[in-house]
């Protein structure tokens, strides 16, 4: 083995591996050196958890002259057959090294070394990989080489390990602040947030169609149910809504109870106001189908759904708001202020989707002209429009 080449490495690592730009490149060029320092690695992976609603981990697989394979698990595969019988079950869970030779005693111990003896693999090594939360991941290292991975080569790859998992951890840190982020401020806030915009009162303007949602006789619905069904109702109800929103170009910014706020940036649609408020109408109109399609079997009856959804555009402040060091990063203005009002308008009107004169001029042929209302707050009675059943199919 070349030792200059390996002591190269390490300093790499230690350095912040700065010529791998990603996550996948910091992998192939950790593995391509190692191999030309005389390490003869067939198949290497990582196998890092994640802090994410959906995803419990990322994983990553190296073979020579192949592309990275990236890939994630849910939840689900903590009760899978396959993980209870996988060496990594017991790398994550006590943070030993498990080594096994194909043709030693070990060689039957878990139901994927038969798949790697299929594949000319002679040795496999796994070994945590230890971060300073406490927190274990895991990784393997698999050769071809007739006999194995001999004592020299077992211990430089555990000498590789501690500058690799150090820079593991810090990759892992900041896709799980961006990730996190992306949850619960939604993904340009979080961009902004990450890009240092976290002063309070940091904020800037911006022209947008703004969507204000909410579901029709939640008040009842809570006192008639129990609350942890009503969570499970509002998380499908808002399924309805989000996936429609994210698709025509949406950004969620806040659930209120019942109430999701969501913005569509006229900047998205490069400046083409009729554009964007295409598209928002679009969403909506998803949405209210995927939440006449929404039951809910409680005891010997179906429950069935309807909400209401207000559409408006207009000027903006988009931005961090707050006290002390508790801080929100939402939108406020005359035009959020309408749309809230034309909310409640809706459920008045007993309509499911209602716009103002601005964002109904900006898509004129599918609305029908409610009239003038007073909006409280406001000095000036405000045009109204409503949409038909027949104009509420999605396109």
């Amino acid at each position: 083995m070349d030792a200059l080449a390996l002591r190269n490495l390490t300093e790499w690592l230690i350095d912040g591996a700065r010529s791998a730009p990603n996550p996948p490149r910091m992998m192939t060029e950790t593995c391509e050196r190692m191999v030309a320092a005389g390490l003869p690695l067939w198949r290497v992976g990582i196998f890092v958890r994640t802090l994410h609603p959906d995803v419990i981990g990322r994983n990553f697989l190296w073979r020579p002259g192949a592309e990275i394979v990236v890939g994630t698990a849910n939840y689900d595969v903590l009760d899978s057959p396959e993980y209870g019988r996988s060496p990594l079950k017991i790398v994550f869970g006590e943070g030993c090294e498990i080594r096994a030779r194909m043709d030693g005693p070990d060689a039957k111990r878990f139901p994927l070394f038969d798949d790697l003896r299929e594949e000319g693999i002679t040795d496999y090594l796994a070994l945590p990989l230890l971060h300073v939360d406490g927190s274990v991941h895991a990784s393997s290292w698999t050769t071809r080489q007739p006999g194995g991975f001999t004592a020299a080569q077992v211990n430089a790859i555990r000498a590789l390990i501690p500058p690799l998992a150090r820079l593991i951890e810090v990759t892992r840190l900041r896709f799980m602040s961006s990730i996190l982020l992306d949850t619960y401020v939604g993904n340009r806030a979080g961009a902004r947030i990450l890009g240092g915009q976290i002063r309070r009162g940091h904020a800037e303007t911006m022209d947008a169609a703004i969507w204000l949602s909410d579901l029709r006789g939640f008040t009842a619905l809570s006192d008639r149910l129990p609350p942890e069904t009503v969570v499970d109702i509002l998380n499908r109800y808002f399924d309805c809504q989000v996936s429609a929103i994210a698709k025509h170009g949406g950004e969620v910014l806040k659930f209120m109870g019942d109430g999701l706020l969501a913005v569509f940036p006229i900047d998205e649609y490069v400046g083409d106001v009729g554009q964007a408020c295409a598209q928002v109408l679009e969403a909506a109109c998803e949405a209210r189908a995927n939440v006449d399609a929404m039951q809910f079997p409680i005891g010997d009856t179906v429950e069935r759904f309807r909400f209401g959804v207000a559409l408006h555009v207009g000027r903006i402040l988009y931005g961090n708001i707050g006290g002390g060091n508790r801080l929100d990063f939402t939108c406020i203005g005359p035009a959020v202020n309408l749309a809230a009002r034309l909310e409640k308008m809706a459920s008045r009107l007993h309509r499911t989707v209602l716009a103002s004169a601005a964002f109904a001029s900006a898509s004129p042929d599918r609305w029908e002209d409610l009239g003038e209302f007073p909006v409280a707050g406001f000095s000036k009675a405000a045009r109204v429009y409503g949409l038909s059943d027949e104009a509420l199919a999605p396109a």
